[in-house]
């Protein structure tokens, strides 16, 4: 379309306006856009948890083996003069051989009792082959199915062979007697450690793993051939399990250097510390740290276990440092098995970092298996050598003048290191190196306070983070500290807990195990939390108690009923929701904590919430009520009554505007229907009764299954989107199809009008979306059948029912879940048709009558509409028809119907009123082949709670993407309101100049159905047409269609009414129809699916009912708007989120979107049905037209609104009102057979429609300014009658729809625009 062109050229003219108008779109706020909307109520996939050690070890016996033989060397290693001798920290030489040998025994033992003391420790020194024999298959007996270790020191022997043996001697010390690592695997079995400190150890690891692979084809073989000498034999462990630390490659021999002990790799292993300090000093850049020699290195103070002391604090260094290497190196199971299973284990592998570091200095690789990658060169062993540094630069005026010690800074500047990682980084980015550290840290009372917070700040970043956490083994120590009574703590571990059991529920039984949850009831006592924390608490408790009955008689001892009850008022929202959900999971299957319920009133108490402003917190009460009920203990007159109160109190949520309430209000009352089982059989069988002996008349033509074919009045028949929120309802063809059938009611079979009854529409609303999913084959009640039910039972004339009072608690809920069925929402009908249908089954299992069904019934009844095949009673041999192609295929799967036998083709379609006539199945419940699957079993559930519960896994401290300056979202909304914002100018540049005709016509099209509703999008060039259950998208612009698919509402209703909701930003469209339902749509009109955001009843007594019982079906199935009641109007105001609807009630209902809920009902004061309605922009004031002629004017800020005044108007006249005045300021008089009439919101124009086929323009003088009567370009084709119209909000444009199925736009002339 053509701009001004001055327009155009002078951007900078018109800026400072447009930013304001750019402001009120941003301070618009939008409806329908929370989470619940967006989102699919379910919880988050549970993560596989691998942090959890599935097989803890310990390493229960240690053989120290050392074949030294010292004064004698091995003839196979020449040694250098002066070479390495001390072994153990001890000269062999400073005393006598055998002395010496038992001196370096008990030391290495005292070595190895520093990582593990409890461990039983057996020295074989300088042995023979059967010592060793005897030692191993000894300590292999005593540990079981524990970890063994072996340590073999071969300084005093020749070098390992390449055949896999190593040396020991006979028994005169005159031979050296080779030992086969075979036999030694055979010895110590599985799972054991091997360490190695000899030359060329790595021979050993390379025969080691032969072996293994050898013994496991020998395995292989015997399995295979049962005669194999080890068929017999008892299995032997795999060697897979086995782990070993050797000095040196296979062509290596050890350092010789005087200076280094000559069991290095030894010293590495059990005295890191030491042998680290004596190499830092050994390097050239220890002359950098004066005065510091190695004699003094001896005297450092302290001891390694006390972390105040130097010693103690460079352990601790040496611990956070290897182990944060092996963290970031290793792969995440391979740190798992060597650095978390066992603690000797996780001991000697850090301490092999270290080897490796020192030994690589010497030419001289440690092996390891399995393998590590290289670790010596990395990054974090600067930050060692620096903590030395400074450790050691104090130590001369420590000694000599006894200065106080000053700690490292090493923790405080990772801390900070990780801090920088958290506030600078990227989205995504490798974990944080300094996460292991943070875990060191927990131990210092110093620095714990900002490790926790920057723990939980970390955790926040998601469950990934959590994972990760878990993964380096942070539980326990954040379980340790539960038992810290540090007020200032409180809040930090609450976030951390929320965080781990929003991402890992199992440590539930942890928790309970250590008391953990005392401290989380204290904190939600403790009225001077802050909210949030509290709700944190809650929700941590929940999680304790839920399904866990250990948790839930936990938290009953501890009270936790009462300090709930006490916070179900708090402001806080979240806090008010936790606490619901929290009281309905501890009394979850739970009697006991029911009862104490009872005591502390706790079902009075969450009655309030009932009415509470946040959909969410609705929800958890009803499902805390639920629950409530739900216990399936034995019974008293008084907990039955206590579930009648609550039921009834529940019933009341019936018509909520939000369908996640309404979707937990159908569980809670399965809950119920469980309970009272037997009772419910009753009232459905009664209901079956009375919807059988109501009358059905049958059609005069019926359907053959075979031919399904599309019927439409139009030529072609368009192809509908598929939705996605309808992948099962029943899809557009069949649509058609069924109000084609529908037509034939109107005639019984003498040919007289019948009169219309509610039970002769049977519908196919959004409940019949369960007809397409794959497991309701054995549906017993039909949508139509209960609709039917539904509709009967509001019957006055059926005041009684047999057995049951009418008005029973059964029968109201009864009521209550019928109405459920025929929800808008297909969620809400699916879980409610599946609870009817449970019990329907069982009614009839249990009363069924055994007679045969005559033919004379079977053609009598009516024809089975092609999506119901779940009207059809499954029986063993019976056969229900088959789904139509068409209707299947929309749904994307393909029919598989059980045990079916093909219909011929020209039997009539049987559809079965239940209650009787029905065939029933011959077999007993117990050999039921079907069963009924597809009924509620008895733990339906909605997955609300966790959802709910993924806010505390999803980070909280984030700036949401939409607050972002710089995110994807923020720059598009900033694109649509500057678009918004050149829509109001440039429009208002037009209207303002005038407009003195409007009888362009800019486009045409034919549309698939008869437009009865159509509405311009104000932003976009995009028009929706509503016919009677589709709606049509057109781009005007570029004349072609964009979308067509089906609103879902039921086939004897029809679309009234359309609004545009946040029109200004992310569009979301609402349709209304005449029995009351509103469906508000998204992603309509572009690539995508059309999505149903929500659905709900607007006006509840709007079903065909109450408007006339004598009216002819057929005004119901194709009535124009004069005919037929105003159906339902609406009016919706963006800024206060309120939506005005009314209809053919007598009240005008008022909406708050953001509650999602009724805030106000005024009378109309009228006794006919209300057909307009329009509010003012502070939205106090109403005005109603009304079917009777009159206008009301209502003002709801008055305790009792009522009408101010009334006048009437008669056809054709169109009256302006003053508002403070009550008679017309002036009165024209336009068309006869007015049928449509609109208003220009900016323009002073109005448009009148015609039946008698012709559109008048007025402006507000009363002045026609176009009468259009005729197509451009259709040969002049005369326009039909009209069915709609309306105004663009901006441009002068105004959008036609016609009987004859054509939609025109009509705008002013080209040269204004």
């Amino acid at each position: 379309m053509k701009m001004d062109s001055e327009l155009l050229l002078s951007p900078a003219i018109f800026l400072a306006e447009e930013e304001e108008a750019d402001m009120s779109d941003w301070n618009l706020p939008l409806a329908f856009m929370k989470k619940r909307h967006s989102e699919k109520i379910e919880g988050s996939k549970a993560l596989a948890q691998s942090w959890r050690m599935k097989d803890r070890m310990k390493t229960v016996s240690v053989a120290l083996v050392l074949c030294l033989n010292v004064g004698v060397d091995p003839p196979d290693v020449v040694k250098t003069s002066p070479c390495a001798r001390l072994e153990c920290w001890i000269d062999p030489l400073s005393m006598s051989p055998q002395k010496a040998l038992e001196t370096i025994g008990a030391n290495l033992q005292k070595q190895y009792e520093n990582w593990q003391p409890r461990a039983r420790y057996k020295q074989s020194l300088d042995p023979t082959v059967d010592e060793v024999k005897k030692l191993c298959t000894s300590l292999r007996r005593n540990a079981k199915e524990e970890r063994v270790l072996f340590h073999y020191n071969g300084h005093g022997v020749p070098r390992p062979t390449v055949n896999g043996e190593i040396w020991v001697f006979n028994k005169n010390y005159t031979q050296y007697i080779p030992l086969s690592v075979y036999d030694l695997q055979t010895w110590m079995g599985s799972p054991s450690i091997f360490v190695y400190d000899c030359s060329n150890a790595g021979i050993i690891v390379k025969s080691f793993k032969q072996f293994a692979l050898q013994r496991e084809q020998e395995l292989e073989v015997a399995a295979i051939n049962p005669n194999h000498p080890l068929a017999q034999m008892p299995l032997p462990p795999s060697m897979k399990n086995c782990i070993q630390l050797a000095a040196c490659e296979a062509s290596e021999l050890l350092p010789m250097n005087p200076d280094l002990p000559a069991d290095l790799f030894t010293s590495c292993l059990t005295t890191p510390i030491k042998i680290a300090l004596r190499w830092f000093c050994m390097q050239k850049s220890a002359k950098l740290v004066p005065g510091v020699t190695l004699d003094l290195i001896e005297k450092i103070p302290g001891r390694l276990n006390d972390r105040r002391t130097p010693l103690g604090e460079l352990n601790w260094i040496f611990t956070a440092i290897t182990d944060t290497i092996a963290w970031n190196v290793l792969p995440r199971d391979l740190f798992q098995k060597l650095f978390r299973q066992d603690l000797l284990v996780a001991s000697l592998f850090r301490n092999f970092l270290l080897a490796e570091r020192i030994m690589r200095s010497y030419n001289c690789t440690p092996v390891s298996s399995p393998r590590l990658p290289p670790t010596y060169m990395h990054a974090m062993w600067q930050a060692w050598d620096l903590a030395v540094d400074i450790c050691l630069s104090q130590l001369p005026t420590i000694i000599e003048e006894g200065t106080a010690f000053r700690h490292s800074p090493f923790f405080a500047e990772q801390l900070t290191a990780f801090q920088v990682w958290l506030t600078m980084g990227v989205e995504n980015r490798n974990p944080p190196e300094q996460l292991p550290i943070v875990l060191q840290v927990l131990l210092s009372q110093v620095h714990r306070l900002r490790a926790l917070d920057l723990l939980g700040r970390f955790l926040d970043l998601g469950p990934w983070a959590v994972s990760l956490a878990l993964s380096v083994g942070i539980f326990p120590y954040v379980l340790k500290l539960l038992q810290s009574s540090a007020r200032e703590l409180r809040p930090l571990l609450v976030f951390i807990w929320a965080k781990i059991l929003a991402v890992d529920s199992s440590c539930q039984a942890d928790l309970v195990k250590d008391n953990g949850h005392k401290y989380f009831l204290s904190v939600l006592a403790d009225p001077y939390m802050p909210a949030e924390h509290r709700t944190m608490a809650v929700f941590i408790l929940a999680v304790i108690v839920n399904s866990y009955t250990t948790g839930q008689e936990a938290c009953l001892q501890g009270n936790l009923i009462a300090i709930c009850l006490e916070q179900l008022s708090d402001p806080h929202p979240l806090l008010r929701q936790w606490v619901a959900v929290c009281l309905g999971r501890i009394w979850q299957n739970f009697d006991s904590a029911r009862w104490c319920g009872v005591r502390d009133s706790a079902h009075e108490k969450l009655y309030s919430l009932l009415s509470d402003p946040i959909p969410e917190v609705r929800c958890a009460a009803v499902f805390a009520l639920g629950t409530f009920v739900g216990n399936s203990a034995e019974r008293t007159d008084h907990s039955t009554t206590i579930d009648h109160n609550v039921a009834m109190m529940l019933a009341q949520l019936i018509n909520d505007g939000s369908p996640v309430v309404r979707k937990e209000l159908v569980v809670a009352l399965s809950h119920l229907v469980v309970q009272y089982e037997s009772n419910f059989c009753t009232v459905a069988l009664q209901f079956m009764e009375e919807e059988k002996n109501y009358p059905v008349p049958s059609t005069a033509n019926t359907l053959e299954p075979g031919n399904l074919t599309p019927v439409r009045d139009s030529p072609a028949i368009p192809r509908l989107r598929s939705v996605n929120s309808y992948t099962n309802i029943r899809a557009a063809t069949t649509a058609r199809n069924l109000n084609k059938s529908l037509q034939n009611l109107n005639l019984n079979e003498e040919g007289g009008p019948v009169a219309f009854s509610p039970g002769n529409l049977s519908t196919s609303s959004s409940a019949s979306s369960t007809l397409g999913s794959p497991d309701n084959d054995e549906y017993i009640l039909s949508f139509e059948t209960i609709d039917k039910m539904r509709r009967v039972s509001s019957y006055s004339s059926l005041n009684s029912l047999i057995g049951v009072s009418f008005n029973s608690v059964y029968t109201q809920i009864w009521r209550v879940l019928l109405h459920l069925a025929a929800d808008p929402f297909p969620e809400v009908s699916d879980l409610a048709m599946k609870v009817l249908n449970s019990i329907a089954y069982k009614a009839t299992m249990n009363a069924r009558p055994q007679r045969i069904l005559d033919s004379g019934s079977l053609t009598q009844s009516a024809p089975a509409s092609p999506t119901s095949k779940g009207a059809h009673i499954h029986q063993a041999g019976g056969s229900p028809p088959m789904p139509s192609a068409s209707s299947s295929s929309l749904t994307n799967e393909v029919p598989k119907p059980r045990h079916v036998v093909e219909n011929s083709p020209h039997a009539t379609p049987y559809t079965p009123t239940l209650g009787g006539q029905a065939p029933t199945p011959t077999s007993s419940p117990a050999h039921d082949p079907g069963g009924h699957k597809a009924y509620m079993n008895a733990n339906l559930s909605t997955g609300l709670c966790d959802w709910s519960a993924k806010y505390f896994a999803q980070p909280v401290m984030k700036i949401p993407e939409e607050h972002d300056v710089e995110s994807q979202v923020r720059k598009e909304r900033e694109w649509r309101f500057l678009r918004n914002a050149r829509v109001r100018k440039q429009s208002q540049r037009i209207t303002q100049r005038g407009v003195t005709r409007l009888d362009d016509q800019i486009f045409i099209n034919r549309n698939p159905g008869v437009p009865s509703v159509v509405k311009f999008h104000p932003f976009n060039p995009c028009i929706a047409v509503a016919d009677k259950d589709s709606i049509c998208f057109w781009d005007w612009e570029k004349a072609e269609r964009l979308d067509y698919f089906y609103n879902g509402n039921p086939r004897y209703t029809r679309i009234t009414a359309m609004e545009y909701l946040n029109g200004h930003d992310y569009s979301l469209l609402l349709t209304a129809t005449d029995d009351g339902a509103l469906r508000i749509w998204k992603n309509f009109a572009d690539q995508r699916n059309p999505e149903m955001v929500t659905a709900w009843q607007g006006l509840s007594d709007m079903l065909p009912t109450t408007r006339g019982l004598a009216r002819r079906v057929s005004i119901y199935l194709d009535r124009s708007k004069g005919q037929g009641g105003a159906g339902m109007v609406v009016d919706w105001e963006q800024e206060t989120g309120l939506l005005m609807t009314s209809g053919d009630v007598r009240v005008i209902r008022i909406w708050d979107t953001e509650r999602e809920m009724k805030v106000q009902d005024i009378p109309t004061g009228a006794d006919s049905c209300v057909t307009s309605l329009s509010c003012d922009s502070q939205r106090s004031l109403i005005a109603a037209g009304l079917g009777d002629g009159s206008v009301r004017l209502y003002d709801r800020r008055m305790a009792a609104p009522t009408s101010c005044r009334s006048k009437w108007i008669v056809d054709g006249d169109v009256r302006f009102f003053e508002l403070r005045s009550p008679d017309s300021v002036n009165v024209l008089q336009t068309v006869k057979g007015l049928t449509a009439l609109d208003i220009h919101p900016q323009a002073n124009l109005f448009a009148c429609g015609s039946m008698n086929q012709f559109i008048a323009v007025y402006n507000s003088n009363g002045d026609v300014i176009s009468n259009i009567k005729y197509y451009d370009g259709f040969m002049g084709q005369r326009i039909g009658a009209i069915s709609c119209l309306a105004f663009h909000p901006y441009w002068p444009h105004l959008a036609v729809g016609s009987n004859d199925y054509y939609m025109s736009i009509y705008s002013a002339e080209k040269r204004l625009r």
